[in-house]
């Protein structure tokens, strides 16, 4: 029999019992869908939600025949593809044969496995050897964080769980994982961005998906090519070899990201027709204000997706959220460490304060006078919503308690127990970093943004919203009170680009101010019709439904 290059090192850096195991396990794939069928039968399809429920702790159970399972999955992440050990795993109370497991993660997994910590980062593929298995929910992949620089344990559900409320973002929640009956320990796991994903979000699985983080950190930036400062969607030319040093091709073509590129650095003004603007502008505001800069706002650009629809519509997916709150501390900027203070009155504009080029989403969004006031509107509202309210720091308790008797069983936790009970009020350590607390962050910087002259004058009010149809099409209508311009957002269906048109003040395409203050537009356009209004004044938007527009008003 051939050895595969796993195989052979295996057997060089484990033993020959450990390439037995190996050539067992790749025979098992083969026979994993007759076992499974044979045995178990159909796997159960009921609780689809259940999976990633808010607020929920999964068990997760793996088991592998060799109890040195932990050095063949070393061994698999040092080859640095995508194989993985075979296994079964016990998800809630039903059996899935041949999952295909391996160590997943770059910090998270080097730093923590050079520490001698036995509390690693795992993906799990459910459908490795038989690719009809999937979780209910048509989930095949479960990805497992294991609290690296998080001692609160919170840090990426709790922001997974904001996120979600305005923009397309992956669930979160816990899981308690085992091996071979062992407790590994707590973990926080998340949805992956794939087909199934896609597909919720977005109806179609198909079309070009790119991580915005390389394959391989170890990948060199051929010679010739332009400098990137990551993953900033600087454009690098046509030559698609200048891409994957700091780009994952998951699916699709490189010509889509490097026609995206192009066109953000040469002609912003085309966004509108290819880009979902408004969601850009949520992900943006989001990190911006919970100071998650370990992400496209900070010194490494990375930790999202863009996804080319099979419309041809770009949109970006937050991703990789466990250092969100403060976490991370390098804005990208500055040098050195940001303190605690500059966390805390982080500037909301960030890059496009300081013209900063080689951040080309920010700076060519925020330029645009609309753009930008729908940015401030979006901060405005996940400040107000979020942590104004106290919502924030009621859940985070609530949290906490749900996970306080499981942490302190969790004898393989990364940070101690005290670090974990404080670290909502006081900074605790990770190792060497000081990792700053949820609400020591979060209160002053809601304080300091409340505060902010951007946010101290009053947006206009949209005070009513209706539509009828009428003989000549759908008549939309909105009352505001100092709103100098209104605009309508529309799209037939729940899928593709929204349009944009000026409202008026006849209630169809008259020109000037409107007397009392009613604007309107007249659609040829009927039912299934979704749309959001923003109205702004001189200085500030406000749009109906807030969260446009993963709400919108909708023509039934």
């Amino acid at each position: 029999m051939k050895l595969t290059s796993n195989a052979l090192f295996l057997f060089v850096h484990l033993g020959h019992r450990s390439l037995v195991l190996y050539l067992l396990l790749h025979a098992a794939r083969i026979l994993a869908g007759v076992l499974l069928v044979g045995i178990f039968g159909v796997v159960p399809t009921a609780g689809a939600q259940d999976f990633y429920k808010p607020g929920a702790v999964v068990d997760i159970k793996l088991y592998f025949p060799d109890k040195n399972w932990d050095a063949i999955l070393d061994s698999l992440k040092q080859i640095g593809n995508d194989e993985r050990l075979t296994g079964n795993a016990l998800i809630g109370n039903v059996q899935y044969m041949g999952v295909g497991v391996r160590y997943k993660g770059n910090s998270s997994y080097f730093s923590v496995r050079k520490s001698g910590s036995r509390k690693l980062p795992f993906n799990i593929k459910i459908n490795y050897t038989d690719k009809n298995l999937a979780l209910p929910g048509n989930i095949t992949t479960i990805k497992l964080a294991n609290g690296f620089r998080d001692p609160s344990f919170l840090r990426e559900v709790l922001a997974y769980e904001i996120a979600g409320k305005y923009m397309p973002a992956p669930r979160a929640n816990f899981a308690r994982v085992f091996v071979n009956d062992e407790f590994i320990g707590l973990y926080s796991n998340t949805e992956s961005v794939d087909k199934s994903f896609l597909q919720r979000h977005f109806s179609y699985g198909k079309g070009t998906l790119v991580k915005c983080d390389p394959a391989d950190w170890s990948i060199k930036m051929p010679a010739g090519c332009p400098p990137s400062d990551h993953a900033s969607l600087q454009y690098l030319g046509q030559d698609s070899v200048c891409y994957p040093a700091i780009y994952e091709l998951e699916q699709g073509e490189w010509s889509h990201l490097i026609e995206f590129t192009q066109t953000l650095a040469n002609s912003p003004e085309r966004l509108e027709s290819m880009l979902d603007i408004n969601q850009t502008l949520w992900m943006l505001a989001f990190s911006n204000l919970v100071v998650n800069l370990d992400s496209y706002l900070g010194k490494f650009c990375h930790n999202y997706y863009l996804y080319r629809d099979s419309s041809g519509v770009y949109h970006p997916i937050i991703w990789d959220l466990n250092m969100a709150f403060g976490g991370f501390r390098y804005n990208g900027i500055d040098d050195a460490a940001l303190s605690d203070e500059k966390m805390q009155t982080l500037s909301p504009f960030l890059h496009y304060r300081e013209k900063n080029l080689k951040r080309p989403l920010i700076v060519q969004l925020l330029t645009n006078e609309l753009w930008r006031k729908i940015y401030v509107a979006h901060m405005r509202t996940i400040l107000e919503e979020q942590f104004l309210s106290g919502a924030f720091i009621k859940r985070a308790q609530e949290l906490q308690r749900l996970l306080d008797p499981i942490v302190q069983k969790d004898v393989n936790k990364l940070y101690d127990y005290e670090a974990f009970r404080l670290n909502i009020d006081t900074t605790a350590k990770a190792d060497k970093s000081n990792i700053i607390g949820l609400a020591q962050l979060m209160n002053r910087r809601a304080a300091f943004l409340a505060e902010h002259p951007l946010f101290q004058k009053e947006p206009p009010k949209i005070l009513e919203v209706k539509h009828s149809l009428q003989k000549d099409g759908l008549l939309i209508t909105a009352r505001t009170d100092t709103a100098r311009k209104v605009w309508l957002f529309y799209r037939q269906g729940n899928q593709g680009l929204f349009q944009r048109v000026e409202m008026r003040d006849d209630g169809a395409s008259g020109d000037g101010a409107p007397a009392d203050n009613v604007w309107g537009y007249l659609l040829l356009a009927s039912k299934g019709l979704q749309y959001y209004l923003v109205a702004e004044d001189e200085r500030n938007a406000a749009l109906s439904p807030r969260r446009a527009a993963m709400e919108c008003h909708i023509v039934k």
